[in-house]
């Protein structure tokens, strides 16, 4: 093994347990403005039990949630970058490596089996997508996905001619259905058009956005607002107890239609919206980018 892929894995090994132990400071600001907004006494505590268990896992270096996902993730590679093909199969080396050294819980299950594989990786898993992109660098996000924001996603077909109409019924109707499932205060990733896989991604991707960084298009920054409001007025609140806080934040992405078809995804995110970037030159040179860690 070069020097440059076990490089590769000690870094990417760091970014797992950095990913697990620190929430992004985007979504712990969020948190923290959601307490001086709450009114309800029990919401106010929910809160404030999140804050502490984050503060907590950041100083020991420990998951903050027992339910540390399956893991995914998205790939830019340089077109200069040294190693190709390989780079799936170091990504599942470290995958098992930091099952062991975070620890992460295993939780890659044969669906007809039910046997546990023990390191979190198997058929499809973890979930890994390339992009090929200009440059010799490499950059990593991953994405740990806990389960019980995975079993409240949901996909819909809208009628063409309910429109954008249709697609924020849609969301409302995935987030009252969701309520306390996914350990909330939560957030939305929406995807709209393209087909039934594409919309899913689409919806889970747009959960990499940082909160406090609007769509691009002021339009869909709009209704993104207008889908949070419209949320926390259901008035669920954390932990499905009651309060103004349910949506942290509500991201949309899309992709053109077939004329035939309106599909709209919702994937959510739970409070421990664990998501981290390593970015690595060719010369092997490592920084966690989200989190400012030099490696």
């Amino acid at each position: 093994m070069s020097s440059l892929e076990q490089r590769i894995i000690d870094s990417v090994v760091e970014l797992l347990r950095v990913t697990e132990t620190r929430l992004p400071n985007d979504v712990l600001d969020v948190l923290k403005k959601s307490v001086s907004i709450e009114e309800s006494q029990s919401a106010k505590a929910q809160l404030e039990a999140i804050l502490k268990n984050v503060e907590v896992a950041d100083k020991g270096s420990i998951p903050m949630c027992q339910d540390t996902g399956l893991i995914g993730f998205y790939v830019k590679l340089g077109d200069d970058f040294p190693i190709r093909s390989k780079l799936i199969e170091l990504l599942n080396q470290a995958v098992r490596k930091a099952t062991e050294k975070v620890p992460l819980r295993p939780n890659a299950i044969d669906p007809w089996t039910h046997k546990n594989t023990g390191d979190n990786t198997g058929r499809y898993i973890p979930i890994i997508h390339i992009d090929l992109v200009p440059g010799d660098e490499l950059e990593i996000t991953v994405m740990p996905k806990g389960g019980g924001s995975s079993y409240v996603a949901k996909l819909y077909s809208v009628p063409p001619v309910e429109g954008i109409k249709g697609m924020k019924k849609a969301v409302l109707d995935a987030a009252f259905k969701a309520g306390p499932l996914p350990c909330p205060p939560v957030i939305f990733g929406v995807g709209v058009g393209g087909t039934e896989d594409l919309v899913m991604f689409l919806a889970k991707k747009a959960l990499l956005r940082p909160l406090n960084q609007r769509n691009p298009d002021p339009k869909i920054a709009e209704i993104e607002d207008e889908l949070k409001e419209k949320i926390n007025s259901l008035g669920i609140g954390p932990m499905g107890l009651g309060g103004k806080t349910y949506a942290l934040g509500v991201n949309i992405e899309w992709a053109h239609r077939h004329p035939a078809t309106f599909l709209v995804g919702v994937a959510i995110g739970c409070w421990a919206m664990r998501r981290g970037i390593l970015r690595i030159s060719k010369n092997g040179e490592a920084e966690i980018i989200s989190h400012g860690v030099k490696l």
